[in-house]
């Protein structure tokens, strides 16, 4: 039984990676601003995923606590980037920041 655990948490981690390569290709790729911020987003949480998946497959309770606090810091990192992205586009004459 021990083995089929193992061989779901290896065959998660590794659609997690794939999943986090696609994030990073479309950050990079774009094509506008917002497909770059919901990209990075996503990575941050397919991250926090396999931290989490790790914390199983590792049995290291403390790998849960890192998880909440790169929790923290990726939704802040994902404000802070609107904040930019939205002036930077009012600067430049842009919309004006609200949804239609």
């Amino acid at each position: 039984m021990a083995e089929a655990y193992d061989t779901v948490l290896t065959a998660a981690l590794l659609l997690l990676g794939l999943g986090l390569f696609a994030c990073l290709i479309r950050a990079v790729r774009g094509p506008s601003t917002a497909d770059r911020v919901i990209s990075v987003n996503m990575a941050g949480t397919l991250i926090i995923m396999t931290i989490l998946l790790l914390t199983l497959f590792l049995k290291e309770a403390y790998l849960a606590d890192i998880a909440l606090i790169y929790a923290l810091i990726s939704f802040l990192a994902v404000v802070l980037l609107v904040r930019i992205f939205v002036s930077l586009n009012r600067k430049r004459g842009g919309e004006d920041g609200r949804d239609a």
